[in-house]
């Protein structure tokens, strides 16, 4: 679906209190309400999204690097890759 572009003067009252209510902000004269509807989530035959990000459904064997592991051996190799990275040192 296009996107529909509107003034906001020409918006007439009732519909400018929904769309403020909606968007959580009061709207000004001198600006413009773009509406775009978008398709939540794709279809199960397409495995990554228009930004070409797999899905969940469909992620990497990679990104499962912790699968198998206990909570206790995450937070072990969690702490080795935190000290080799050095992100817990204190910034003066």
């Amino acid at each position: 679906m296009d996107a529909i572009t509107r003034n906001v003067r020409d918006i007439d009252q009732a519909d400018r209190d929904a769309l403020e209510h909606v968007i959580g902000q009061s709207l000004g004269e001198d600006q413009q309400v773009v509406i775009s509807v978008r398709i939540a989530s794709p279809p199960p035959s397409q495995s990554t999204e228009a930004s070409g990000v797999p899905t969940d459904e469909h992620v990497p064997d990679w990104w499962n690097v912790y699968e198998g592991l206990s909570d206790e051996e995450i937070d072990r190799l969690d702490k080795a890759i935190r000290e080799r990275a050095d992100l817990t040192r204190h910034v003066e």
